[in-house]
């Protein structure tokens, strides 16, 4: 009985997954591979992660991500990712909004869970 109803959540999961694909929220991470704030400088563009109005460095940057932020994503397109700031620096950053949402490239980030 046991087996029968893991097969048939499990075949449920499946389904819904390929329906519906991820649903935004569900996967989270951790800004990674960036110099620490210790080294900020805006105007070089050290020690933050630009978070952008779009998916693309000519979109103007909105707010700013710290190493080791943790965020939730949204959204992708292509290596471009829409994530908004759940804890850490990012709250009260050395410039912009607090708590900013918005795109940001994927190699400066590390995810996990169920990503769209």
């Amino acid at each position: 009985m046991k087996r029968m109803f893991r097969r048939s959540c499990a075949a449920a999961l499946g389904l819904a997954l390929a329906a519906g694909g991820a649903v935004a929220g569900d996967c989270t991470g951790y800004v990674a591979g960036i110099r620490p704030s210790t080294q900020y400088n805006h105007a070089a563009g050290n020690g933050f992660l630009a978070v952008r109005a779009g998916p693309g460095t000519g979109y103007a940057q909105i707010g700013e991500l710290y190493l080791g932020d943790e965020i939730s994503v949204w959204d992708r397109q292509g290596k471009w990712y829409y994530v908004y700031c759940m804890a850490g620096q990012c709250q009260a950053p050395l410039w912009g909004n607090p708590t900013p949402q918005g795109w940001v490239y994927g190699s400066y980030i590390r995810v996990g869970g169920v990503c769209p």
